[in-house]
């Protein structure tokens, strides 16, 4: 089983990445930090007659990369009780990948891990992005494993909540007996 954890923080290190380190050591993954790649917002054109354009980022490289594995992993802060920008724009990019339906075909084979963390009690109301994962992952028909919500505000804060220390330890065993 290869893993893909997918960074979706501003920066390296983060409470989200240090959580999602975890869940992956020892585990056959690539990580890829989304702030290293260069991801244009979608532009709409779903009802245009000549459908969507070519848009020359790095989006459809990184769709042919979790085209190639087994599970992906998404390690996100809580930004203003969501997604950070730059995951929305990956994931609203998606879309202009839809109409081929062996995409979907594609994603509804792969498994998805959430890992997210925030400051402001986050097991509350990190909870409606855990919701908007699942919903995300129930339209693709991308199984959705498990999840994370960790305490963590400040650099390296997550790693004194034992809970999500402990989950992420749980999950990291489970996926190395999968193996």
């Amino acid at each position: 089983m290869s893993i893909l954890a997918l960074y979706c923080s501003t920066r390296r290190q983060g409470n989200s990445e240090l959580l999602a380190d975890i869940v992956v050591e020892g585990l056959d993954c690539t990580k890829i930090h989304l702030k290293d790649h260069h991801i244009e917002p979608i532009r709409d054109f779903r009802h245009d007659p000549e459908g969507f354009k070519p848009v020359h980022d790095d989006h459809a490289k990184l769709i042919r990369e979790i085209l190639n594995h087994d599970m992906f992993l998404f390690a996100t802060p809580i930004y203003w009780y969501g997604m950070p920008g730059i995951l929305k724009n990956f994931i609203d990019r998606w879309s202009t990948y839809y109409s081929d339906m062996t995409f979907k075909d594609r994603m509804s084979e792969k498994e998805a891990i959430v890992v997210v963390t925030g400051g402001d009690d986050p097991h509350i109301k990190g909870f409606p992005l855990i919701q908007q994962f699942y919903w995300i992952f129930e339209f693709m028909g991308i199984e959705f494993t498990n999840y994370i919500i960790g305490n963590g505000n400040n650099p390296g804060d997550v790693l004194r909540d034992l809970n999500a220390l402990s989950k992420a330890e749980q999950l990291n065993h489970q996926l190395r007996m999968r193996g």
